[in-house]
Order: structure tokens, then sequence, then C-alpha cells
């Protein structure tokens, strides 16, 4: 039967031996980019070509606070390329957008709403923090007088 013995060499950490981080500026940690929550960004396909910026703003803003509408034009041609990307300020305002008005004819024409991905630009920086989930406030009584209903 074999057997080894393996040693390290002891390191005993000193003031001395160890970097002062004290006076070091370290970069601020962001999880998102924008000042507005992930999900509350959303894409609007099968416009007409004729629809504005300004006319989707009007229509959008039933449903919350709207931070920017953009619509997609065509370069050459200066007329939309039937979809935009709206931003609301609230998450809750833009899941209510795409639940109202996903397939509904607007225009003779059906359109198609989702939560807009995230693209290549939106990695570019350091991302913004927003600190651990806010705790729920359970009833004290409610917890109490609970019982478990799990037997094994």
């Amino acid at each position: 039967m074999w057997s080894a013995t393996l040693s390290f060499p002891s390191f005993v950490a000193t003031s001395t031996s160890l970097p002062s981080y004290r006076n070091l500026r370290f970069p601020k940690i962001q999880a998102s980019l924008s000042n507005y929550p992930l999900a509350s960004k959303i894409m609007v396909r099968n416009l007409p070509f004729s629809t504005s910026e300004d006319f989707l703003q009007k229509e959008f803003s039933a449903f919350g606070e709207i931070a920017e509408v953009k619509l997609i034009k065509d370069e050459s041609m200066k007329r939309s390329k039937g979809y935009a990307f709206i931003q609301f300020k609230s998450q809750d305002d833009a899941f209510l957008a795409l639940e109202t008005m996903d397939r509904r004819m607007y225009n003779g024409r059906m359109i198609y709403i989702d939560i807009a991905k995230p693209g290549k630009r939106d990695f570019l920086a350091q991302p913004r923090t927003s600190g651990p989930p806010e705790k729920l406030q359970v009833p004290e009584q409610a917890a109490n007088d609970e019982v478990a209903d799990c037997w094994y």
C-alpha cells in the first residue's frame, strides 16, 4: 500500500504582506445599463409603414408612462420598417401593454408585441446593481397558525 505526505508552505498574513485596498477606487457595478427595469421595453412588429413615433406614443401612453419610442426606419426610403421599440418606465406597464395590444388589428394589420431582448450595445458598460430583493411582509398571525399539510 502506498502512502504520500503533502506539505505546503505556511503563510502568515501580516499588515505589510497584504496590499492595502482602502485607497483604491473600484468601479460601480450595474445589473443593467438603463435606469429602467430589464423587461420594461417592448418590441412592436408588423406595423403599417405609415406609422409615426408620435402616434405610437399617443396609443401606448394609455398603459403607463413612456420613456422612449423608437420607430425603426429604412435609411434610404426614410419610412418605417414595420417595427418599433417602446421603453416604459415600469415593468408592469410594459406587461399590461403586451397583454392588451398583442395580436390586435391596427390599420388593417395584426400587430405582435414581445418583450425586447437586449442587444449587443446593451453590454458595453459596467452593469448596475439593484440591491437585494425586497423582503415580503408576512403577517405574524398567519405564519404561526399555519400547519404543514405535508406528511410523508
